[in-house]
């Protein structure tokens, strides 16, 4: 009978989907400091996962995902209609025709029940808090956001929350100007809509961070003080 740990995506074969030489190296510049083989081993990604790479961004995590989970697993990335870059994603289904790209808009999240084992939301939880004039982000309920997420977990499911660390207080206002949040209420979030919080890690953490700074200043862009956070949906 299997385990678990029977199932866990190998560490040669995580290495070998960051290593493929197909990807853009915009995307392998990024690695040295994501550690993507290392995040996705502590998430345990397995071997077959119907996988979502959510708010996926130019598909970072889509393209090493679908080279991990192996033929028997799924890629889906979702992406907001804000967001999508057609030419980008076009170059990506090229090199990756398995991973399936549905686009929605961000304020009406609802990708449908029991579809993913595994969902991974790396620095973008802090956006379903975000509102946007400019890029046409309207206010969004984070509980109606994870609710629809909750549903689209098969029981036993996992989340691997990654985001960049930021103080205590008005969420809202804190996500507006610095484009963080805080790792307590990514926790009582999550909980509330009945994810179980497995197990976290301090693998991206900079304790140097300051948390006043927007994420996107020069002097800190891509070495913030990031968490991480395992959530499960509990079997039925």
């Amino acid at each position: 009978m299997e385990t678990p740990a029977d199932t866990t995506v190998s560490a040669s074969t995580l290495d070998a989907a960051v290593a493929n030489e197909a990807r853009p190296e915009s995307a392998r510049e990024l690695d040295a400091n994501r550690k993507p083989a290392e995040v996705l081993a502590f998430f345990g990604l397995e071997d077959g996962d119907d996988a979502v790479d959510v708010i996926s961004g130019g598909g970072y995590w889509a393209e090493i995902l679908v080279r991990a989970v192996g033929e028997n697993g799924s890629v889906t990335a979702l992406e907001p209609e804000q967001f999508y870059d057609e030419k980008a994603w076009s170059a990506l289904s090229e090199r990756e025709p398995r991973i399936a790209v549905e686009r929605y808009p961000f304020e009406s999240f609802t990708p449908g029940p029991d579809r993913f084992d595994f969902a991974i939301m790396n620095l973008n939880y802090h956006d379903v808090y975000w509102e946007s004039e400019q890029f046409g982000v309207p206010r969004s309920e984070p509980q109606e956001f994870l609710a629809q997420l909750f549903a689209a977990m098969k029981p036993g499911g996992v989340v691997g929350v990654i985001d960049h660390a930021g103080k205590e207080g008005d969420t809202r206002a804190i996500v507006d100007e610095t484009h963080r949040i805080a790792p307590s209420v990514v926790r009582t979030d999550f909980e509330a809509a009945g994810f179980v919080l497995e197990d976290a890690s301090s693998m991206l953490a900079n304790p140097e961070d300051d948390y006043d700074t927007s994420v996107f200043d020069p002097a800190i862009r891509g070495k913030t003080d990031r968490f991480m956070m395992k959530f499960v949906k509990p079997a039925e």
